[in-house]
């Protein structure tokens, strides 16, 4: 008798993304007060109606958009890292007066969390990832957030020559899993800001580094 492999089960995901004004309210009602309420009560004591309700929001039109709330979650993470792109690219790509050294350190300080963060992050999400992502999924965010390294080095004009595409990848995977990590081990307020200072030394040095390589 031969076993089968179990086929594996669609991760839970929104239903739809809103468009319209009120519709992104609705949303972005329900995101706050997913949050308020996990950092009062905890993951496991969560329940969409207790959002619904302390959202100001019917029940039913929360499931018009999330089904469960490991939908939400998927929604939120997704929410999380669209902020996340769209600080970069109004922070450190987009401003014109800004040094390459400038616009690499607030890349680096908003990827490692450093300062504020853009989005509230918890590490309980990590374990929470395997039930809301598939590696797709990890793969699209890793190539999002790859590409918004290109884009800032693109934007500084005083930067003889771009870093190369390993270097990039390479400073990518530095500040990121390190941020996951340090997330991970919960590091404190004063140790994120530390280790955010540390890792833009470090790429400035990498940056740096491949310029004095240049034949």
């Amino acid at each position: 008798m031969t076993s089968k492999t179990p086929t594996p089960q669609p991760r839970p995901k929104p239903l739809k993304r809103p468009t319209q004004s009120r519709a992104k309210a609705t949303v972005q009602a329900i995101f706050d007060t997913y949050v308020r309420i996990w950092q009062r009560d905890g993951w496991e004591r969560i329940t969409t109606r207790a959002i619904a309700l302390e959202a100001g929001v019917a029940v039913g039109t929360f499931y018009d958009y999330f089904p469960s709330k490991q939908a939400l979650h998927s929604g939120y993470v997704r929410h999380c890292i669209e902020a996340l792109l769209q600080a970069i690219e109004q922070q450190a790509v987009q401003p014109q007066e800004l040094s390459w050294q400038q616009r690499l350190g607030r890349l680096v300080r908003l990827l490692c969390g450093a300062d504020g963060q853009v989005s509230w992050f918890h590490p309980e999400m990590l374990e929470l990832e395997p039930l809301v992502a598939e590696q797709k999924h990890q793969r699209r965010a890793y190539e999002e957030l790859l590409s918004a390294w290109r884009r800032v080095f693109d934007a500084a004009s005083d930067l003889p020559e771009k870093p190369a595409a390993a270097t990039l990848e390479a400073m990518h995977l530095a500040v990121w899993g390190g941020r996951r990590y340090a997330m991970l081990v919960q590091l404190d307020e004063a140790a994120m800001g530390r280790w955010a200072q540390q890792m833009q030394g470090f790429c400035e040095q990498a940056v740096a580094l491949g310029e004095a390589r240049e034949p």
